[in-house]
């Protein structure tokens, strides 16, 4: 049988090492923690998972400095979130 529990410091240390399955991981488990500077500190370590769950996350609550705090620290997408909470129901529908 395969052990599947990796301890975080063997993830952090893979993660130093550029592996970015590891990072992911660890940003998976900061956001299953709620551990939102976690996140942040993964972002700023150029994990793409982190900035997608960190952009879900403000993207829910409307958080319009955090969504570009993220699209800042280069989640492009959150960017994208940030426009089109930027553009409001009325502008949507006028671009219809």
């Amino acid at each position: 049988m395969v052990n599947t529990d990796i301890d975080l410091e063997t993830l952090r240390e893979l993660a130093d090492e550029g592996n970015e399955t590891a990072l992911d991981r660890l940003a998976n488990l900061a956001d299953a923690a709620d551990n939102l500077e976690e996140l942040s500190d993964l972002l700023d370590e150029g994990s793409m998972q982190a900035g997608f769950l960190l952009t879900r996350r403000a993207a829910a609550t409307g958080n319009l400095r955090e969504l570009q705090r993220i699209c800042d620290a280069g989640y492009d997408d959150a960017g994208n979130e940030l426009n089109r909470l930027l553009k409001g129901p009325a502008d949507e529908q006028r671009d219809q």
